[in-house]
């Protein structure tokens, strides 16, 4: 019996696309070893993971006083399981419609301005600034903290208070516990105190929105779940492309060719943002564990049994040689990338058009106003951030 393989899989070669992802899809589903300690079974091949998407047989509910039996993430750290809520249909179908009207097509257009100004306040600041700089620091934790606060309606002030209290919920081996349990307490905290602030003050932002839904109509929206949701909406629109920003800058300037191919061609940020997508995914696939409710077969005839734990893989999808040519290859002229990085079907994510505009927007901005911009160290040299829910990396000094 071959050994479970250690998950997360480490970034080796560091720029490169992990090399535990080659030859992975010989099987339609593999045995992992969690940070927990405790193993789940992770499903390989795309055409499984996005059917698997949809598949009311797996449950999003992972909470261990309901299932005792589940695989944890984290030895000390829940992370977004919380018995109170229910994440499968049909509660789920009910919160997502209140969420979901945050991000339409139109909405996120409307911010795209917004973007665009505080990318050229913050690009400003660092042509103002000394060099090398951090590019994390300076520009890609920045930029979607502040366009989530614009939207939620988070006072800027606030920003540098949240930062740190996220940092620390979303920790899985990176803090003692003792610090990752004040995090997680002092971020529940905040939100009530930000709840009660739109309450007595009600704005044209979302979180106003949800109270006003909660409050005029209590069978659409508990208290409990207005906080949860204000909690995942802050955290989604804000860590995960942050982390994806600088990892996705980081390799294009360490690939030098395709800096200077997107600066003759400005028509290929968009292909580009979805190429790095799909090969720097945001963080490790550990968000998309589940639970087995009944026996459901895979498409070489294995059978996931029911009550066994299941991480629906991304990264592995986003690497099917079945659908994607290449797939090791890094090509930003990739037209047809139907990449699995933002999930699939009812548990799309609900902010995947804000991160992919604020990808673009960032991605020329940088290269538009900074054309010199490259990697102030090797970029083999540069620290993934391991422990967390998401692995970009740590530092990444810039010059130009």
């Amino acid at each position: 019996m071959t050994a479970p393989l250690s998950y997360p899989f480490p970034w080796t070669p560091p720029m490169e696309i992990p090399d535990a992802l080659r030859g992975l899809r010989d099987q339609a589903a593999v045995t992992v070893t969690l940070p927990s300690g405790d193993r789940a079974l992770m499903v390989t091949r795309y055409a499984d993971v996005r059917a698997l998407f949809a598949d009311h047989r797996l449950s999003r509910n992972i909470s261990r006083r309901q299932r005792p039996d589940v695989a944890r993430i984290s030895a000390d750290n829940e992370l977004f399981a919380d018995p109170e809520i229910n994440p499968d249909p049909p509660d789920h179908i009910r919160v997502r419609g209140l969420v979901t009207r945050a991000f339409t097509a139109r909405r996120v257009e409307a911010l795209r301005p917004v973007a665009q100004g505080v990318c050229d306040e913050l690009i400003a600041a660092m042509k103002a600034g000394t060099r090398p700089t951090d590019l994390n620091e300076a520009f890609a934790y920045p930029l979607p903290i502040r366009v989530i606060c614009r939207l939620l309606g988070v006072p800027l002030e606030d920003r540098d208070r949240f930062r740190y209290l996220v940092d620390g919920f979303l920790s899985v081996t990176k803090l003692p516990v003792e610090e990752m349990q004040r995090c997680r307490e002092g971020l529940w905290q905040y939100l009530g105190e930000l709840i009660d602030s739109k309450r007595e003050q009600p704005g044209d932002d979302l979180v106003s929105g949800l109270i006003k839904a909660r409050d005029e109509d209590n069978n659409r929206l508990s208290e409990h779940e207005l906080r949860f949701w204000t909690q995942g909406l802050l955290i989604a629109g804000y860590v995960t492309t942050a982390s994806q920003i600088g990892a996705s800058t980081a390799v294009l300037l360490h690939h030098r060719e395709l800096v200077e191919e997107i600066q003759a061609d400005w028509s290929l940020v968009p292909s580009a943002v979805e190429e790095l997508l799909r090969t720097q995914i945001m963080g490790s696939s550990v968000g998309t564990l589940r639970y087995a409710v009944e026996d459901i077969p895979l498409s070489d005839g294995t059978v996931i049994a029911k009550g066994t734990s299941v991480l629906l893989s991304e990264e592995s999808a986003n690497m099917d040689e079945e659908v994607f040519p290449e797939p090791f290859r890094l090509d930003i002229r990739r037209t047809d990338n139907h990449h699995m990085t933002f999930g699939a079907g009812l548990h799309y994510c609900a902010g995947a058009a804000l991160a992919r505009m604020e990808l673009q927007v960032a991605t020329r901005s940088l290269l538009e106003q900074l054309p010199d911009l490259r990697l102030a160290v090797p970029g083999d040299r540069l620290p993934r951030g391991l422990g967390g829910f998401t692995e970009g990396f740590t530092e990444i000094p810039v010059t130009w």
